[in-house]
């Protein structure tokens, strides 16, 4: 019996360092599973069937929030007054977004087309799309821009044929108009005579660019050779360079295509991306991190210096000419249309900017960009981009239609695209990439629990066993003391 009890206690030690050793190998083990398994599902690849779905077609809802500034003294501006704006929108579209012509190439990198088309959400826009607004009239106040330096009698046929035309230097029109386009004679006109003056050879509107049409040929890692270069640029049209700034840093093709990044970010990590809308890379730096629907994050926002002038951040010297912080010139690839780009309501921009103009009210939670990003694989799960398009504006002698208009830059829109993972494919997402590693580590530290219950077990067991032996070793010396005096008393009788 006493046999039995040693050999049980200790099976029950091996069983429990064997349990031990198990789990604390699960502990090194356990994480290079997982990140092994987020590298597999993380390459671009049709085998992959949830990443490459949600990085080929976006099934989650995106959608695209247009704010006009409705100008409300027109004819005060034109005599020098300070223009005056009220915000209208939002006019809602959903954007579906999806990439055509897909190639793999030997070199471990994919090209694509991607088309994005917009159709109007009534349900969601606090307005509809025959809503009129008046808005600085960009054929003329633009062109004026442009011909400032033109001689002066050539700024005096400009003017002319403004007339001939009946463009003033203000529009009043429906919203879907001014989106999408409208009928110009004066565009039409231009079109003729001047081809490639003009970004749109049809009808002329602020978004007409971008309905049913693609952002150019991007080719991309896929990331098979090398996971840390997963979605990051290769070329954009054929490009690895832009054409359009005054500095090789400036005109560098940095990051990813701006949907998806690499996986493994840490807190010092940031998010560089292309936009061919902006005509130039961004990158976004760490804010904080934070949970959505049980799923940790990252969050990413704009530095302060994204859009400051060459003076106050020296490496944006070569986006300029500029002016005040805050405003990115893109007249270099807007055929020198004198365009601005920068955070709505001028949110973190040189104060004078909102000062020039009434009615602008800046805010980080309405105003700011932000990414949330689930960092152990690089996706997006929160999106808020945030931009306002301007046009500067000035009285140019010789074009009457500039009247005595202060030099301003004037706020004309600002759009939010937005989007976030909800549904079947966040729950997908919350059970392969927070359920299954925590029941890992659970796992893992379970075995090792139980493992040392198991030893501890052990050795009470081999302790009770050694106790129980001794107590019957004094038990029998104590019986055979007993005897012996029995002995001894009865022989003194005997005697």
């Amino acid at each position: 019996m006493a046999v039995n009890r040693t050999k049980v206690a200790i099976g029950f030690l091996v069983a429990g360092i064997l349990t031990v050793v198990f789990g604390t190998v699960l502990v090194f083990v356990g994480p290079v599973i997982i990140d092994d398994q987020i590298v597999k599902n993380t390459v671009i690849d049709p085998s992959n069937e949830m990443t490459y779905t949600m990085w080929k077609d976006v099934p989650v809802p995106f959608y695209m929030s247009v704010y006009f500034f409705n100008v409300l003294n027109p004819k005060e501006i034109l005599l020098g007054e300070k223009p005056m704006v009220e915000q209208k929108g939002p006019y809602v579209y959903r954007k579906r977004i999806q990439k055509q012509n897909i190639t793999f190439h030997p070199n471990e990198t994919v090209s694509y087309l991607e088309y994005r088309s917009y159709y109007f959400e009534p349900d969601m826009s606090a307005g509809n799309e025959s809503d009129m607004v008046t808005i600085p009239n960009m054929l003329v106040l633009g062109a004026a821009v442009m011909m400032e330096n033109m001689p002066y009698a050539v700024r005096l046929m400009i003017s002319t044929t403004f007339k001939t035309f009946n463009e003033g230097p203000f529009l009043s029109k429906p919203v879907g108009e001014l989106m999408w386009g409208y009928d110009s004679k004066l565009v039409d006109f231009l079109n003729k005579w001047l081809p490639g003056m003009l970004p749109s050879s049809g009808k002329f509107g602020l978004f007409s660019e971008f309905n049913n049409s693609n952002t150019g040929l991007f080719t991309i890692h896929t990331g098979r050779d090398d996971i840390r270069k997963v979605h990051k640029v290769d070329s954009w049209n054929g490009l690895t360079t832009l054409p359009y700034w005054k500095t090789p840093q400036c005109n560098m093709i940095n990051g990813t295509a701006g949907q998806m990044w690499p996986p493994f970010m840490t807190p010092e990590s940031t998010l560089p991306f292309y936009s061919p809308d902006a005509c130039r890379s961004m990158e976004l730096v760490y804010q904080r991190p934070g949970v959505m629907k049980g799923i940790p994050l990252y969050r990413f926002v704009a530095p302060t210096t994204l859009f400051a002038n060459g003076s106050d951040y020296a490496p944006n010297a070569g986006f300029c000419p500029c002016r005040q912080s805050g405003i990115l010139n893109v007249s270099s690839c807007r055929q020198n249309s004198p365009v601005f780009i920068s955070h709505p309501h001028f949110f973190n921009a040189d104060p004078i900017l909102q000062s020039y103009v009434q009615g602008l009210h800046p805010t980080e939670d309405e105003h700011g960009l932000f990414i949330d990003i689930h960092p152990e694989t690089g996706v997006p799960l929160n999106v808020s981009i945030r931009l306002q398009l301007n046009l500067f504006m000035k009285t140019v002698s010789g074009i009457t239609e500039t009247g005595k208009i202060s030099d301003v830059v004037m706020p004309m829109i600002w759009f939010e695209e937005s989007g976030y993972i909800d549904g079947p494919i966040l729950d997908t997402f919350h059970t392969n990439l927070v359920v299954l590693p925590a029941v890992m580590e659970y796992m893992q530290y379970t075995f090792i629990g139980l493992g040392l219950v198991t030893i501890l077990g052990a050795i009470l067991l081999g302790l009770r066993h050694k106790a129980t032996d001794k107590d019957t070793v004094n038990a029998k010396g104590a019986h055979e003391t007993q005897k012996d005096k029995y002995i001894m008393k009865d022989t003194d009788q005997t005697m």
